[in-house]
């Protein structure tokens, strides 16, 4: 990157000029960065970034007084050189998402799922090659998912202090413990993907990052962007009926709350959505004795609850939505726990972190798939797909269908567990 843009500051701890000394290869680090907190600052960044190689950032935000995060801080690492930009102090932070969106450089983040969301939210796009280190990392064998300070120490040896966890971004002016706290987020990333996907070259495994980072964006995008009324709690049970009503209460929701910019809690909570829902009822003399409804900006908002709720009862059967049933038979319930047990030892023989690879559901999906139950409309299973299919689900597949025997080779050893063909 060229030179340092914007005001060029240095952390007050460590002392000014103190390197960062990590192990060779990977160079030392400066702790100094330059503050971007206008316009006129973030416009210059972004014409010294655009020939970038590697853009790394991270985001400090705070979720928990309105509708949407509040992005408060960013933190970006380019090519080594460091920069904190004031989101609070600049109008406009267009440029910036659009310069990760933009060009051939490689994004790092960790655990960038509110990253993406920012960038999604911001300008309808993804950054430009996003590497998540979380998702890397666990492709090598590294516990899924992997905190931040756990990858530095696994991977480059070195301990990392968090002590501002719940520090109030919003806060201004920032102390040197926080402006360290949040340059020691993003300073790390670039070694840490260095290595990662070293070892992920080494291993043959450079595609299935492409991969799976490419479902990840896609899901994540469909939840930043789609409706997400099934994550209401407690619906599992509910009528198509009832489900319509927790649909629109929901829609009502996201409306009200949006408007006022506060958490969507605030508004009504999760299980008096879901105590509607089971009343079936816009009659306000019944809802009433419902707890947690009398509220005073409840009462004032009662019609409009009480006619979204009328939306929902006005539904033919056939508009009313329904969950997909994921009820499985005892027997089924058995050979998944077992698959379940055999997945872990496939996976840790295979040097791949079992939590990225799949889920006991996604075991009991590969299990009702074999058995001829559609669960995903036709689509194959997770574990029947991609990477997955590759190094775990072939194996499972080869069990259900009485292909491969298991036995007990050395159970002392870190794989105790062998794999063999039927007669062998």
């Amino acid at each position: 990157m060229a030179k340092p843009t914007g005001s060029s500051r240095v952390a007050e701890v460590p002392q000014p000029g103190t390197r960062i000394a990590f192990r060779r290869p990977l160079g030392p680090y400066r702790v100094q960065y330059d503050l971007v907190d206008s316009d006129a600052a973030l416009s210059k960044w972004c014409a010294a970034a655009a020939g970038a190689r590697r853009i790394a950032f991270d985001t400090e935000f705070i979720s928990e007084r309105s509708y949407r995060p509040q992005l408060c801080l960013i933190q970006a690492a380019v090519d080594g050189q460091l920069a904190i930009f004031d989101p609070l102090r600049i109008k406009d932070l267009t440029p910036f998402w659009q310069t990760l969106a933009g060009g051939e450089h490689t994004t790092i983040v960790h655990a960038g799922r509110e990253e993406l969301a920012f960038s999604l939210r911001a300008i309808g796009r993804h950054p430009a090659n996003l590497v998540d280190l979380q998702i890397a990392a666990g492709l090598v064998g590294t516990d899924y998912p992997a905190g931040y300070s756990s990858l530095i120490s696994k991977i480059l040896g070195r301990k990392l202090h968090k002590h501002e966890t719940r520090t109030d971004w919003s806060r201004r002016p920032l102390s040197p413990r926080q402006l360290q706290y949040a340059l020691d987020d993003v300073v790390y990333l670039e070694p840490l993907y260095d290595n990662v996907v070293r070892t992920l070259s080494e291993l043959g495994r450079t595609t299935w990052l492409s991969d799976e980072m490419t479902d990840w964006q896609t899901d994540i995008e469909t939840a930043t962007t789609g409706e997400r009324w099934q994550r209401v709690g407690g619906i599992a049970n509910l009528s198509p009926r009832s489900l319509a009503i927790v649909r629109e209460v929901w829609r009502w929701r996201e409306t009200v709350a949006e408007r006022r910019d506060t958490p969507v809690r605030h508004v009504i909570r999760d299980d008096l959505i879901v105590e509607l829902a089971r009343l079936q009822s816009a009659d306000e003399a019944r809802i009433s004795h419902i707890r947690g409804l009398d509220r005073r900006d409840l009462t004032r908002a009662m019609p409009h609850l009480l006619d979204a709720i009328q939306r929902a009862l006005d539904l033919s059967d056939a508009e009313c939505p329904r969950l997909q049933r994921t009820d499985s038979p005892s027997q089924l319930q058995l050979v998944a726990q077992l698959l379940t047990s055999i997945l872990n030892s496939v996976c840790r023989a295979a040097s791949v972190s079992v939590g990225l690879v799949g889920t006991v559901q996604d075991v009991r999906d590969l299990v009702a798939f074999h058995l001829g139950v559609d669960r995903a409309g036709g689509q194959p299973p997770k574990l029947a797909r991609g990477w997955r299919a590759q190094i775990v689900g072939q194996v499972l597949e080869d069990l259900l269908a009485g292909k491969t025997c298991i036995r007990i080779a050395d159970p002392l050893s870190d794989d105790p567990l062998a794999f063999e063909p039927r007669g062998h």
